[in-house]
């Protein structure tokens, strides 16, 4: 069928719609953000239960009708549980898909965008790098993405370390920017910057943002 058309992408979040229905807003690859409906996914055994949480990464399957889209099959790669136990990793992932969809559009393809959430969401799982670099890494490159990075400040004086990981973390391939760790100083610098840029380049405030107060008092 023509209407049925096929996405890969993540789920943002997810609200109650009538008895049985949810919605979710979903950033896909092909499509930028689009909302759809999961129709019944809140009976018990529906196959489509568990589909549409936040963070489930996979490929969805929709019914283009004329105002909407209606979730066909769903199949699911990653369900992200170990933000289940992990209630940091969480709330850094929380704030990373409000972030996203902040800088997302209806019917923009942003390929770059969603595999940078997608990397970024694993290297939270991991014990290699710490969340508060992760979470710099994130929003710098999604500035450069989004094509608002103003690349280092030179009103600020810097420890060269701190320079040559801003470089790294703006010229590096997506795989392996999650590859390296930094000073307590120099993660205090990239902090700072990221904080000032946010101010700069988000015009209202991010309600997970305030999640992560316990955890990232840097930033």
């Amino acid at each position: 069928m023509e209407d049925i058309i096929t996405v890969r992408g993540i789920v943002l979040k997810h609200s109650p719609s009538s008895d049985y229905d949810w919605v979710a807003t979903i950033f896909t690859a092909q499509r930028g953000k689009i909302t759809a409906f999961a129709r019944s996914a809140r009976k018990p055994g529906n196959r489509l239960s568990g589909t549409v949480e936040p963070f489930c990464f996979g490929t969805f399957k929709l019914f283009a009708g004329k105002n909407s889209y209606n979730i066909v099959e769903a199949d699911i790669e990653n369900y992200f549980e170990g933000f289940r136990t992990d209630l940091e990793g969480a709330c850094y992932g929380t704030f990373f898909l409000e972030l996203i969809s902040y800088y997302t559009r209806e019917n923009v393809e942003d390929v770059e965008l969603l595999n940078l959430l997608y990397l970024s969401l694993k290297a939270l799982l991991k014990e290699s790098i710490p969340n508060k670099l992760v979470r710099c890494i994130f929003e710098l490159r999604a500035l450069q993405a989004e094509g608002e990075y103003p690349g280092i400040p030179a009103d600020v004086k810097l420890l060269d370390a701190t320079v040559y990981a801003l470089n790294f973390i703006s010229e590096t391939p997506l795989e392996k920017l999650y590859t390296f760790s930094v000073s307590g100083e120099v993660l205090d610098e990239i902090c700072r910057i990221t904080r000032d840029y946010r101010k700069r380049f988000i015009d209202r405030p991010l309600k997970s943002a305030e999640m992560l107060s316990a955890f990232d008092n840097a930033l």
